[in-house]
């Protein structure tokens, strides 16, 4: 549902901006640089601020509103669940936290039935590797290059994008590998078909060099996200689920950003026809209305801490209110047809648009991506493949991503821009007409992105 245009009340703005800067410490930001948004409210596909501008979330915050701001269903929820009880310590058993629980198992692929909440995704990482740790015994976990798993301890050694390297302690039992990326092959690949033969063989080999004995678990989102919504190639995720078979190694996937509904599937392992031991999921469980993640496990895992205690464990582990808003997100989804919207916006509306832009536009390299989790390539040439800002740019040298950013700003559209891509990411309720909308507004922008090809 579209908002009306908001009431512009820039004093209260001014307001809530000086309170910021004078005591909010913002995340991945050279405090003195930025300049925060002052949000005055958000309803649907859209926010706005103070001063009465009004932006189609293209976004979806950070990927994590699925089911849009200020779904009625969770409000209510959440209010009610606060009347009744507000919060337990996570050893008591709650009719809200079992059914949460429930809910998740009976959709995660598999034997996946029982449930660890955590508050977030990069907790859920945390405990998925500690599991597999212990599980197996082993130190040792692989996870790929162009990642992101989160920014705690384990999480942030995983991942393999530059938010790593200030904290990478070197040391932490973590061997990266190369994914899959045929627009970019680290293999010399010239279709799919190589791409994901050639991609399993050298994960075979680092698996060798590296012992597979001592090898916990191999850690994979199932479709990278932030570091650019790569699809795999059909067949290279279960070679990894045969490789993990053969070597005794926990598969893991991070499902925290592809999960419910964002790949136009509850999972997107679903898609892709496999099942992982262990499965960590967050954001779109129920849209990030409270803060909210966690382990689906499966039998076999989960069987090894049945008379050893699991050592590990959170103070607002299955929090009610979180927990009631996840059992009224996914309610929601199931009654209102949110799943099947977001495969239906991407078959029909995202992906065409998408590509109809990239045959208009120079700079736009490549479009991929599934649902409504879409990510669009900008390039200065399309014959070098050269990036549009160079890896890692800041500064002067992320100038062109930063005038396409604001283009996009100025018509009402808000991007998610990482590197020398945005992401087209708009909640799983988008509609027909807003999809249309914000890809009319990255028509616009993108002309600002082409003054910058050669």
């Amino acid at each position: 549902m579209s908002p009306q245009q908001p009431t512009a009340r820039p004093e209260a703005g001014a307001a809530v901006k000086a309170a910021d800067r004078a005591h909010v410490f913002h995340s991945w930001s050279a405090q003195g640089l930025i300049d925060p948004l002052a949000v005055a409210g958000a309803r649907g596909s859209y926010f706005w601020d103070y001063d009465g501008n009004r932006y189609l979330d293209f976004s979806s915050q950070l990927v994590n509103t699925n089911i849009g701001h200020q779904h009625p269903k969770v409000v209510a929820a959440v209010q009610e669940q606060a009347g009744r009880l507000c919060t337990i310590a996570p050893g008591f058993a709650v009719d809200v936290r079992s059914e949460a629980a429930r809910l998740i198992a009976e959709r995660t692929p598999g034997d996946l039935d029982k449930i660890f909440f955590t508050n977030g995704g990069a907790e859920a990482v945390e405990n998925a590797v500690r599991m597999a740790r212990l599980h197996t015994g082993r130190p040792k976990v692989l996870g790929a290059y162009r990642s992101y798993h989160g920014a705690t301890a384990a999480a942030i050694n995983l991942t393999g994008d530059p938010r790593r390297w200030p904290s990478d302690s070197g040391a932490a039992g973590v061997v990266h590998f190369w994914a899959p990326f045929l627009y970019r092959s680290p293999f010399h690949a010239e279709n799919e078909q190589q791409e994901c033969e050639r991609a399993l063989q050298h994960l075979h080999d680092t698996i060798a060099f590296e012992g597979p004995q001592t090898i916990a678990a191999i850690v994979l989102e199932t479709v990278p996200g932030t570091a650019g919504i790569m699809v795999p190639p059909p067949g290279y995720l279960a070679g990894v689920r045969e490789l993990c078979d053969r070597y005794g190694i926990v598969f893991v996937l991070d499902e925290v950003m592809a999960g419910f509904g964002r790949t136009g599937h509850w999972f997107a392992a679903d898609r892709f026809g496999v099942t992982p031991d262990l499965l960590t999921f967050a954001k779109g469980v129920n849209s990030g209305y409270v803060p909210l993640g966690g382990v689906a496990i499966s039998a076999e895992i989960a069987a090894t801490f049945d008379k050893r205690p699991y050592p590990g464990g959170l103070t607002y582990s299955g929090h009610p209110l979180a927990c009631a808003s996840a059992v009224a997100t996914i309610n929601a989804m199931a009654e209102e047809g949110i799943v099947e919207n977001a495969a239906h916006i991407g078959e029909t509306v995202l992906g065409p648009g998408l590509r109809e832009l990239a045959e208009r536009h120079p700079s736009v390299g490549e479009v991929r991506g599934l649902g409504v989790f879409w990510a669009v390539e900008l390039v200065r040439d399309r014959a070098t493949r050269e990036p549009l800002v160079p890896y890692n740019a800041a500064g002067e040298a992320n100038a062109p991503m930063a005038a396409f950013a604001a283009a996009c700003k100025a018509a009402g559209l808000w991007p998610f821009v990482n590197m020398n891509r945005t992401h087209v990411v708009p909640p799983c309720t988008v509609t027909e007409a807003e999809a249309k909308e914000g890809l009319a507004a990255l028509d616009e922008a993108l002309t600002v992105a082409d003054a910058h090809t050669v």
